[in-house]
C-alpha cells in the first residue's frame, strides 16, 4: 500500500574576563548568559517548530521533501544512546522478518523512554505490517498524543481507515496530513482519490 511508504519512515560556551563583579551586576551577567545559550541553542521542541512551520510554507515539494527529512531526523534522536540502539535493532530485525525480535527491542525502548514518539511509531508500522490493525492504531493514537504534527502516523491511520473500509476517515486523515505537509504528491494523489470515490458513492 502507497500510504505504508509514509508510516515506515527524527551549546554555546561564554568565557567572562577574571575580573572580580558585584553580587547583582554578576547575577546579571548570568541571566544573559543564559538567554545567549538558549537563542543560539535552540531546543529540539523548537526546532520542529521551525521546521513544521517552513514546510507548511514551502510551494516546491522537493524543497519540502528536504525539510520533511529533517523533521524525520529530528524525531529519530531520542536523546539516549541506549534507546536509540534498541530502534536500530528494531529497524534491522524488521528488515529480516523478524517481527518478535522487533516487537520486544521497541517495548523495551517505549518502556525506558514512553515519550519518545518515534517508538510508538515504530510499534505501530510493525502492528500493521504483522495485520494487528487494532494495536497499530492504538500506538497511532498514542503518536500522535505526544507529537500531533506527525504525517507519518498519519499516513499509517489512512491506511488501516482504507483497509478496514472507513474511507470517510482515511480522507479525515489525509486532510490532516496535507494540512502539515501540504506538497507532498502521493498524499494529494490519496486524497484526491478517497474524494472521487466517496462523491460517486453519495450520487
Amino acid at each position: 500500500m502507497t500510504a505504508m511508504r509514509f508510516f515506515m519512515l527524527s551549546a554555546l560556551c561564554l568565557a567572562f574576563p577574571l575580573v572580580a563583579v558585584a553580587p547583582a551586576a554578576a547575577h546579571a551577567q548570568q541571566a544573559d548568559k543564559a538567554s545567549l545559550d538558549t537563542s543560539a541553542t535552540p531546543t529540539q521542541a523548537q526546532r520542529l517548530d521551525k521546521l513544521f512551520d517552513t514546510l507548511k510554507r514551502e510551494g516546491n515539494p522537493g524543497v519540502a521533501k528536504g525539510i520533511a527529512d529533517q523533521i524525520r531526523r529530528e524525531w529519530q534522536d531520542s536523546g539516549s544512546a541506549t534507546v536509540n540502539l534498541l530502534i536500530q535493532w528494531a529497524d534491522k530485525a524488521m528488515t529480516e522478518d523478524k517481527n518478535v525480535a522487533a516487537l520486544d527491542y521497541l517495548d523495551e525502548a517505549i518502556r525506558l523512554k514512553p515519550d519518545y514518539v518515534e517508538a510508538w511509531n515504530r510499534r505501530a508500522t510493525l502492528h500493521f505490517k504483522m495485520g494487528n490493525y487494532r494495536k497499530s492504531m492504538s500506538d497511532i493514537n498514542q503518536v500522535l498524543a505526544i507529537e500531533p504534527r506527525h504525517f507519518g502516523a498519519l499516513a499509517g491511520m489512512a491506511a488501516i481507515m482504507s483497509q478496514t473500509g472507513r474511507d470517510e476517515m482515511a480522507l479525515k486523515a489525509w486532510e490532516k496530513f496535507l494540512d502539515i505537509y501540504p506538497t507532498e504528491r502521493q498524499a494529494q494523489k490519496e486524497l484526491g482519490e478517497l474524494a472521487e470515490k466517496l462523491t460517486g458513492q453519495r450520487t
